[in-house]
């Protein structure tokens, strides 16, 4: 079974910007396209999960980024994830333990689409 859990390809409106953002919160850039100059795909991961992220000039799809939901993952450390992005990336909500029995931290990156960080409270 592959490492990766998780594989979601999703629209962007500046890939250099998802690369940099997802970079400062400890995504592993695993691929970009053509270059970083000018990058029309990437490709990064964490925690089991992979994000490909297309440029919107190359998406198949004509709406604009959008996604009604979120992404969850599951680091080893909640509160250990929010020290090390405090200084770069201003929490949707969180760290905070919810109701059902999680402490999450949730982030939005710049195309609009949650990242639940979660793990048990």
């Amino acid at each position: 079974m592959p490492a990766d859990r998780v594989t979601a390809i999703l629209k962007s409106n500046d890939v250099s910007a998802t690369i940099a953002w997802y970079r400062g919160v400890g995504f592993q850039v695993r691929e970009v396209f053509p270059d970083e100059g000018a990058p029309t795909f990437c490709e990064v991961a964490r925690d089991g999960v992979v994000l490909r992220f297309l440029g919107a000039d190359d998406a198949p799809w004509p709406e604009p980024p959008g996604f009604t939901g979120t992404i969850y993952l599951y680091p080893e450390s909640v509160d250990a994830l929010y020290e090390e992005i405090r200084g770069h990336t201003e929490p949707a909500w969180g760290p905070e333990d919810r109701e059902w029995g999680d402490r999450e931290l949730g982030l939005r990156d710049p195309d609009g689409y949650f990242l639940t960080f979660t793990e048990p409270a």
